[in-house]
Formats: structure tokens, sequence, C-alpha cells
């Protein structure tokens, strides 16, 4: 009888590790998603940033004109592949 019973408790301490490691890695799952969320925001921010300072910057000099189109371009491509 005894073994019966110990038989069933290690049953149910087996399930219960089961389900255990499967929320553990549902809680990664979710972790990891959060993460690539949060560094695609850090990203973001860091380029309209870098628009907002390219689009403050006033010159004469046509060479650096054509300097500060040419980097809004590839940051305003680099936002729209974020989306």
């Amino acid at each position: 009888m005894a073994q019966v019973l110990e038989s069933e408790s290690t049953e149910e301490q087996v399930e219960n590790m089961a389900e255990q490691r499967a929320e553990a890695a549902k809680a990664a799952s979710k972790l990891v998603g959060r993460t690539a969320d949060a560094e695609q925001a850090r990203v973001r921010q860091l380029l309209e940033l870098k628009r907002e300072r390219i689009l403050s910057e006033k010159t004469s000099h046509p060479a650096r004109r054509s300097a500060l189109q040419t980097a809004l371009k590839e940051i305003e491509a680099e936002l729209q592949q974020l989306v």
C-alpha cells in the first residue's frame, strides 16, 4: 500500500515539474518578445533623434547639404524597415 502511495506521489511530482517547466518556458518566451520589442523601440527612437538633428542643421555649403540629405534618406529608409 505504501508503495502505491509513493508511486502516485512520484507521478504527481513528475507532472508538477513538467507543468513548472512549461510555465517557465512560456515566461521566457514572453520575456524574449518584450526584449525584442524594447530593442526595436530603442533603435526607432535613436533613428528619430538622428533625423531631428539632421533636419535642424542649417548649412549653405553644397557638399555638406548633400551629405545631410544622403544621411537623412538612409535614416528614413531604416525607419521604414522597422515598420
